[in-house]
């Protein structure tokens, strides 16, 4: 069984004492869904980030994705978010056993990822495809995260840095704040949100063409779900800033956006990004935070 090192690692770094067990624990745990689902193990995915993914087939020789993650809230949270999307605009999910941490997928074949895309327009429109493809309301009944739990991450920045000697200025940090809950409380429709929904989480399907994988599902503003796109991918291309306010005006003009809203919605999700930068040491944290300039500089063109 491959679990390479940099995955380890970052499973430890992420989840501490919990990780270090859940890991000593994978093997089994997975030979154990294995067996009790019928599936023969194959290779892990080559992008391994905080779930082991691996693919499988059934006793039919039928390709599944099989996914491990850490039993808990978050794990149980997109197992009832694919529920709810229930495989339209989002990969299907076949099974799950929340106690052990396991969910059995739909594999997209041949499951190249939108970045593997080189027109941008294509790929805006792609995007803007999938986008509208997972839109739900928020079930009331339901006991998903929103992006109000995500804005602790503002305050726990202030107080992580009372004398405003951090990375990010405070009161950059405090306008982020004041857009981000502008918009969640003056939103037509708390809507589900995929969460991550960028380049790589929007895979091709022979089938079924493009598809979201891997939402987080939390409540929010349709706005909010758009910045983790908005922002991938951009460091690459030869200039940033241009593609940045391409992508904007672009979407805007598909999805029909306000442009001042979504520009607010814009600078409190890449300020958010950038604050979970900081507390995780991500070497990107720069270019996130020139992100969230950007989006500052075009909101105050208006």
């Amino acid at each position: 069984m491959n679990v390479p090192t940099s995955f380890q690692d970052k499973i430890i770094n992420c989840f501490g004492e919990a990780g270090e067990k859940w890991l000593e624990t994978l093997k089994d745990n997975l030979t154990g869904i294995a067996e009790s689902w019928g599936l023969t193990l194959e290779s892990p995915v080559t992008n391994l980030s905080y779930n082991y993914v691996i693919h499988v087939t059934d006793q039919n020789n039928n390709p599944y994705i099989l996914k491990m993650g850490l039993p808990g809230f978050d794990f149980s949270n997109e197992i009832r978010t694919l529920r709810l999307y229930n495989g339209q605009g989002c990969a299907r999910l076949v099974r799950a056993d929340e106690e052990r941490g396991a969910m059995l997928l739909e594999k997209l074949q041949p499951g190249m990822m939108l970045c593997t895309e080189t027109d941008e327009e294509i790929v805006i429109q792609t995007f803007c495809h999938v986008w509208k493809q997972i839109r739900r309301p928020l079930p009331e009944d339901g006991d998903f995260p929103t992006v109000l739990h995500w804005a602790s991450a503002f305050t726990k920045y202030q107080s992580n840095y009372p004398e405003n000697d951090g990375p990010i200025p405070n009161e950059w940090v405090a306008m982020a704040a004041d857009y981000l809950h502008e918009i969640q409380q003056t939103t037509k429709e708390i809507g589900l949100l995929h969460g991550d929904l960028h380049h790589e989480n929007i895979l091709f399907s022979n089938e079924r063409g493009w598809l979201a994988i891997d939402p987080k599902g939390v409540g929010g503003d349709p706005y909010f779900d758009v910045v983790s796109f908005m922002i991938n991918h951009l460091f690459t291309k030869p200039d940033p800033e241009a593609l940045l306010k391409l992508r904007v005006e672009l979407i805007c003009e598909l999805l029909q956006f306000d442009r001042e809203r979504f520009l607010k919605a814009a600078v409190a999700m890449s300020t958010l990004y950038a604050c979970w930068s900081v507390e995780d040491k991500d070497p990107d944290l720069d270019k996130t935070f020139q992100c969230a300039k950007w989006f500052n500089d075009l909101l105050e063109e208006k």
